[in-house]
């Protein structure tokens, strides 16, 4: 059986408002939000428009030492790689929703690259791989 990573769990302040910011800003598609009674939590999954595999898991932080790794989960590293087939398409989407990005559009060997953060401050690479590179 191959095997492949189905999610990863990305530690939020506050459920809706990360919902609202995957969604509304990024596109991402809510593909579950259960409430687990038992641990009084929700079961919150978003996805990359398009995804067939890869997930997020937005978990909300339920202590003191969870809540301080909220926007810094990997010590201010890029944290996400959100691939594309059109770079400048969702590079001005983000920016006119008001994505901030930190590290303006870069034509690399690999393909283009620009770095924004999440509304927590976790930063993540957007990449169109050269492969599929359009004009901006």
């Amino acid at each position: 059986m191959p095997q492949y990573l189905g999610l990863v769990s990305l530690v939020v302040r506050d459920y809706d408002e990360a919902i609202a910011f995957y969604v509304e800003k990024l596109g991402f598609t809510l593909t579950e939000d259960t409430y687990q009674p038992a641990q009084d939590k929700r079961w919150v999954v978003v996805s990359p428009p398009g995804a067939k595999e890869s997930r997020v898991l937005l978990a909300r932080a339920n202590s003191e030492h969870q809540a301080s790794r909220v926007g810094d989960q990997t010590g201010h590293r890029v944290f996400l790689f959100l691939y594309t087939d059109d770079f400048w398409r969702d590079y001005h989407a983000f920016k006119d929703k008001g994505v901030e990005f930190v590290r303006e559009p870069k034509v690399e060997d690999y393909g283009t690259v620009a770095v924004f953060k999440d509304l927590y401050g976790n930063q993540w690479d957007l990449i169109q791989n050269n492969s599929t590179v359009s004009e901006g």
